[in-house]
């Protein structure tokens, strides 16, 4: 296929480029700024940006199918800004695949579109969108979620994917920024330590999305669905947190806080920040504490049943490869 990533400069938006190319397609990457290590691969590189709907008439020229990636993500900050690059960037992607007869559009969403605040143990895509959401991100990412899946026709076949705690070699933000407040003494775990989670090693999210573009054909039952996206293992969250720090030669997280005293924390400074009318994100917020304290694991049956993905990585070997990548 002749493929557009938008993204195609970020972590899995590479990994996707990347596996794209090593299986013979053609990939056209739009990206921001220049991009020398993918097109050194081989793709063809556009310059534009999700919110200019010009940029994205010129990408989408020619395109068998959009990988539509691209994405702000986080847990502060101006809800225009989140509006502007995951809800208008997503009707603009959309705009521009009609206009030019694309026929089949991936997009990558986000399992906190059902985060309500509580457990999530084994849930399957039946479970609904909450009324209420603790932050701009999963709420953009939702309402985009809905533009794509109302989309799905036969002109334009859609699905999204929902890829959980996306790990691995390249990353430049969750692990990093994991250290980084291990390294500074700010690393605290949340809750009793027995919380499970998902997570999903990046190779393994970049096949899923390649898997999905093929199964979606028409009369595929693919067309106008979401899939949660994980390594179909749930470890412990600190245990697993633990072993990230000790690959990196760090001790295990010792001091801890209850969920309802993150809860607070984050509480008492959403209002400071508020006030303050701060955009850098606060050690603490109400999303992050109950994301951290709570368990949240997802049946992915009807991915494996649908376009039959399989993890291929298991998090133990993801580990070590991770770790590999840290030594070269």
């Amino acid at each position: 296929m002749h493929a557009l990533v938008t993204g195609a400069n970020g972590f899995l938006g590479g990994w996707i480029v990347e596996q794209l190319l090593a299986r013979g397609d053609r990939v056209r990457a739009l990206v921001r700024r220049d991009a020398p290590e993918l097109a050194a691969q081989g793709a063809d590189i556009a310059r534009g940006d999700i919110r200019d709907l010009a940029s994205l008439q010129a990408a989408t020229k020619g395109i068998d199918a959009v990988f539509h990636v691209a994405a702000i993500a986080g847990i502060w900050g101006p809800k225009q800004t989140f509006w502007d690059v995951n809800v208008t960037g997503t009707a603009n992607v959309l705009e521009a695949c009609l206009q030019n007869q694309v026929p089949r559009l991936i997009y990558t969403g986000s399992p906190s579109v059902t985060f309500a605040g509580g457990d999530q143990q084994g849930v399957d895509e039946s479970v609904p969108y909450p009324e209420k959401y603790l932050c701009h991100y999963p709420q953009t990412k939702a309402v985009a979620e809905e533009l794509v899946l109302d989309a799905n026709s036969p002109e334009l076949m859609t699905c999204a994917l929902r890829p959980h705690l996306i790990w691995g070699p390249r990353d430049q933000h969750l692990i990093p920024r994991l250290l980084e407040r291990a390294r500074s003494g700010k690393l605290r775990y949340v809750g009793d330590r027995t919380n499970l989670i998902d997570a999903v090693y990046v190779e393994n999210a970049a096949a899923a999305h390649l898997q999905a573009a093929d199964a979606l054909q028409p009369g595929s039952p693919v067309g106008g669905k979401a899939y949660f996206i994980t390594n179909d293992e749930p470890v412990n969250c600190w245990n697993w947190i633990d072993e990230l720090l000790a690959l990196a030669g760090l001790p295990p997280v010792k001091k801890g806080i209850s969920t309802r005293g993150a809860y607070l924390a984050g509480t008492m400074l959403e209002g400071l920040w508020t006030l303050l009318r701060r955009t850098d994100e606060p050690r603490m917020t109400r999303f992050l504490a109950l994301q951290l304290g709570t368990s949240h694991y997802f049946n992915i049956a009807a991915a494996k049943r649908d376009f039959g993905y399989e993890p291929k990585i298991s998090m133990a070997e993801g580990m070590r490869r991770l770790k590999a990548s840290w030594r070269s």
